[in-house]
């Protein structure tokens, strides 16, 4: 009655989609095709609403839930999970019974959160860990796999917290990655490299500092290797919108790789055509002094 076998080959599959298209899964092409169970074709999810249990299940227990982009529902994050509402009608309603059958039987369900339309992240094994009727909400806490792979609650506070932590960050630099790379058209700001699994949204101003919101002029679309050195201070990017390389990496003559870098010196970076989304250059001139004082 828990579809233990059939939750195993769902997150097996996932694990090979994450390897193959990154953290972030597109629903067209791949979660669409869904993964195959005893010969049948078995959905990921249900696009057009929250809670899924999927129709070759025999147990009662939702195998998914879901947060669009533009949900209607007052999901929030908190510092013991994820809070999400039912679904709007009855509590017997057939998916509410399907969430509230997932905490009662403590079955592992995926979290599919859209970061950006048609891009989902995926948290699992997730757990319904609480349920706040008052509210109409549960509340969504991350499990982890054993050395055997079986899913597993996390029992101590401290590391279930830790991995709420995980999470929630995995989350943010997802959205973020959402809204950055479109703006650059999917390309590297300084290569213009457009192979979009090697492409990072960097922020300018670190997020847990002042200014350092999560929005689209505080960020810059690098590929993995220019997103390195940004992060290192060995590039850097001016207010006026041109690149340096710092005098170390510009003096080194230690083979051919480092003219990935030394080649784009003082090149003007590729920049969004919507001006409200080009880099703020207040934030790129607290970036550049701290390069600068590094180099």
């Amino acid at each position: 009655m828990r579809d233990d076998d059939l939750r195993s080959v769902c997150f097996l599959t996932l694990d090979a989609l994450r390897a193959q298209h990154g953290d972030e899964l597109p629903y067209k092409d791949v979660l669409a095709r869904g993964f195959t169970w005893r010969n049948r074709r078995v959905p990921f999810l249900n696009g057009q609403k929250g809670i899924y249990r999927a129709a070759a299940q025999t147990g009662p227990a939702a195998l998914s839930v879901m947060t669009s982009v533009n949900s209607p529902y007052d999901d929030e994050e908190t510092p013991d999970g994820f809070l999400y509402a039912y679904r709007a009608g009855s509590v017997e309603g057939a998916d509410n019974r399907a969430l509230l059958e997932a905490h009662h039987l403590q079955v592992p369900i995926v979290y599919y959160v859209g970061t950006r339309p048609g891009r989902f992240h995926t948290m699992y094994p997730t757990y319904v860990a609480e349920n706040l009727p008052s509210e109409r909400r549960v509340r969504l806490e991350p499990g982890r796999r054993t050395p055997m792979g079986s899913p597993r609650p996390f029992e101590d506070v401290v590391e279930r917290r830790y991995a709420v932590v995980e999470r929630r960050v995995r989350l943010h630099q997802s959205r973020f990655r959402g809204i950055v790379l479109p703006a650059y058209d999917h390309r590297c700001t300084i290569c213009a490299l457009r192979e979009e699994r090697l492409l990072d949204a960097a922020h300018i101003v670190g997020d847990v500092e002042e200014r350092g919101q999560a929005v689209v002029p505080n960020g810059v679309s690098l590929c993995s290797i220019h997103h390195r050195a940004f992060d290192q201070d060995l590039i850097g990017i001016s207010p006026d919108y041109d690149v340096h390389v710092s005098r170390a990496l510009m003096e080194d003559e230690d083979g051919p790789m480092l003219e990935v870098l030394k080649r784009f010196h003082r090149q003007r970076i590729h920049l969004p055509s919507r001006p409200s989304q080009r880099p703020d250059r207040e934030r790129l001139a607290v970036r550049f002094e701290r390069f600068s004082t590094a180099g």
